[in-house]
């Protein structure tokens, strides 16, 4: 499996100074360390725009969703072991529909630009939903989260699946967008470990993503 190459070494963290040291220790021994958030934000300019400028709802949601993730210190914190990192910045780990059947894995390194991470977004989807494939191997190492659409429904809740405790790489997931009172509305979750994450960084990461939707 490769690794990411657009990223750079993760900063080490001192746990001897650093303030949630004393969190991280007492959530590394929960069986159940994960917990996740649902929000609703508000899509009404990105569906505005997506008439307008022939805009994609989907890859505009990864590209807000990506500046909210990236945002967030906390969200781009990652533990190995006893030894704690942060990433400068992280990618994204999607999942692409095939077009028989099922879905890929596709990488998009991350670019704050829209229209650049949109171009090469693009074109890196179409070549995932080609393959016949998972592509676990388009990307390896934790300096990335984990992205997927559920746009059959819009839900009020989700759970991921999750290897093992230990497993601290973010997951978020958005569903149907759908018109309520004249405003667009969509269901974003995201999944976190509380041993790196605490909830101030997911009211940051969801009012970063929702100013980069309005943003457009």
């Amino acid at each position: 499996m490769r690794a990411p190459t657009d990223t750079m070494t993760p900063e080490a963290i001192d746990l001897s100074s650093w303030d949630r040291a004393e969190h991280f220790h007492f959530f590394r021994a929960y069986a159940r360390p994960h917990y996740a958030v649902t929000c609703r934000l508000d899509a009404s300019h990105l569906m505005a725009r997506r008439h307008a400028d022939r805009i994609s709802p989907f890859r505009a949601c990864l590209h807000a969703m990506g500046t909210g993730l990236n945002a967030s210190a906390a969200l781009r914190t990652r533990f190995r072991g006893d030894e704690v990192v942060r990433h400068d910045r992280i990618g994204l780990s999607i999942t692409v529909p095939r077009e028989h059947e099922g879905f890929a894995y596709a990488y998009l390194p991350w670019q704050p630009d829209f229209a650049a991470f949109d171009r090469d977004a693009a074109g890196r989807m179409e070549a995932a939903a080609k393959e016949t494939g998972l592509r676990t191997s388009d990307v390896s190492g934790d300096g990335v989260a984990y992205l997927s659409c559920l746009p059959w429904m819009d839900f009020t809740a989700l759970d991921h699946a999750v290897p093992d405790a230990d497993d601290c790489i973010p997951r978020v997931s958005w569903g149907k967008i759908v018109e309520e009172g004249g405003r667009h509305k969509v269901a974003v979750n995201i999944q976190v470990h509380h041993a790196v994450v605490h909830g101030a960084d997911l009211g940051q990461f969801y009012q970063e993503t929702q100013t980069a939707l309005n943003a457009l």
